[in-house]
């Protein structure tokens, strides 16, 4: 072990000694740990970045957007309502597609390793 090594877990020894620790937030829960194996090293940080900021990418928004469509056409009563609204549904499906060619995602193993996860999210 290094000098500096040292010194930290000295300090870290002394400052539980004097329960610096003893009132912090989430004291005695489990730590919440993602899971970034599946985004390549180099996009790990912008990725997270984005995450925290609450931005998701247009397909992940698109795909939330169809969904919540597509619940509203299933409980609908009124063609007329119901026809606009599978209208919009078609024309994000044509979006989403048109993405998901435009990044190659239909080739993508990561894709389709977790389709199924991401989708399950939603």
């Amino acid at each position: 072990m290094d000098i500096l090594a040292k010194i930290a877990e000295e300090k870290i020894k002394q400052a539980m000694e004097n329960g610096e620790f003893d009132h912090l937030p989430g004291k005695g829960k489990p730590l919440e740990l993602e899971d970034l194996s599946h985004v390549p090293e180099d996009l790990r940080a912008g990725y997270k970045l984005l995450k925290n900021a609450g931005v998701i990418p247009e397909e992940m928004q698109l795909q939330k957007e169809m969904i919540s469509l597509q619940n509203l056409i299933d409980c609908c009563y009124d063609e007329e309502q119901k026809t606009r609204l599978k209208k919009t549904l078609n024309e994000k499906r044509l979006r989403f597609q048109f993405l998901m060619e435009r990044r190659n995602m239909a080739s993508s193993a990561a894709w389709s390793a977790y389709r199924h996860k991401i989708l399950g999210k939603f």
